[in-house]
């Protein structure tokens, strides 16, 4: 009776937790934060910024619809290193690992949209979105990283009048972990994410369009942040002690660094990303693609070639003999 007694009030717990909202993160206990000390730094990417990945529209569906966010020669361009004033590079994830106790700790709105052929964070501002240029036109910059949390579900909501499909991959192991369509019209597709234990780094991706990508952190505490343009960072309300700080932008290996956090003081710290480091598939270093974006439908359709298939019913010329025919 005493088991089945400890059990019941597990499950009331667990219950009235859901319902009321407090953070079920195991593993992480909210308290009340005294004499709590600061984190403060930039990260910076060192080097050349490496150019765009380009994706000829001709090779995905509903190209048409697509190509709004194109650079006008029928390619997506897709920008995966924005690098402001003094090398500050925006999108990095920096994370304070095992915090077991501290400020309370709100679920991660895990929630997308698709929007004009791309993934983005369901409270992205526009301004996170899109900027003007030198000459005054507004032109879309791909919020590439957010942060999840494990065991969590996420949700997407398609604005977009073609289909899409979710993929997201748990990046370090390559296996996939979530795999859903997403019809027009669709507002809360997705599913659960179970990463293994001690992976930390995923990647969404369309199974139809590979240019709509988005990067994600997993994290297990409130201790994170990501970087605007200027690559600076502030983390507060941190616990006096010493900690493993991560500094991770995707197409780089995440920095770990030591820090020992003083009560009421604040420490600095730097990450510097080195854009060598960076290695692009072969097929992107091709100046002329195999399939160029002045090619038409038309001249893709098997009738305009000779037939290189048998017609059906006619025998392959190179047939050969069954298990049961006789040799000469």
């Amino acid at each position: 009776m005493k088991r089945f007694y400890r059990l019941s009030l597990g499950v009331l717990f667990l219950g009235l937790a859901g319902l009321s909202g407090i953070p079920m993160a195991f593993g992480y206990e909210e308290m009340d934060v005294k004499g709590g000390g600061t984190l403060i730094g930039r990260v910076t990417l060192k080097g050349e910024i490496p150019p765009p990945r380009v994706f000829p529209l001709v090779l995905y569906p509903f190209g048409a619809f697509c190509k709004r966010i194109s650079d006008g020669q029928g390619n997506v361009l897709l920008e995966e290193f924005y690098v402001g004033t003094d090398g500050g590079l925006k999108d990095s994830v920096v994370a304070v690992e095992q915090v077991k106790k501290g400020k309370p700790f709100p679920h991660v709105n895990a929630k997308w949209v698709t929007e004009d052929c791309m993934f983005h964070p369901a409270e992205a501002a526009f301004n996170d979105k899109y900027v003007k240029d030198e000459d005054g036109k507004l032109h879309h910059e791909h919020p590439l990283v957010t942060v999840l949390e494990n065991h969590q579900a996420i949700s997407v909501q398609n604005y977009d009048p073609i289909i899409h499909n979710i993929q997201v991959f748990q990046n370090e192991k390559g296996n996939i972990i979530l795999n859903v369509p997403l019809p027009p019209g669709a507002k809360d597709a997705g599913g659960k994410l179970n990463f293994t234990r001690g992976r930390r780094i995923s990647q969404m991706i369309c199974g139809m369009h590979e240019f709509m990508q988005s990067w994600a952190f997993v994290v297990d505490n409130p201790y994170y942040t990501n970087t605007k343009k200027d690559g600076e960072f502030k983390i507060d309300r941190l616990p006096p002690g010493t900690y493993k700080v991560v500094a991770w932008h995707p197409h780089f290996k995440p920095i770990e660094k030591q820090i020992t956090v003083p009560a009421n003081g604040a420490v600095t710290l730097n990450f510097e990303f080195d854009a060598g480091e960076v290695k692009r598939p072969i097929y992107e270093s091709q100046e002329k693609f195999r399939i160029g974006p002045e090619a038409l439908p038309e001249e893709h359709l098997m009738h305009t070639h000779p037939f290189r298939q048998r017609p059906p019913g006619e025998e392959p010329q190179d047939k050969r003999p069954n298990e049961g025919d006789q040799k000469e």
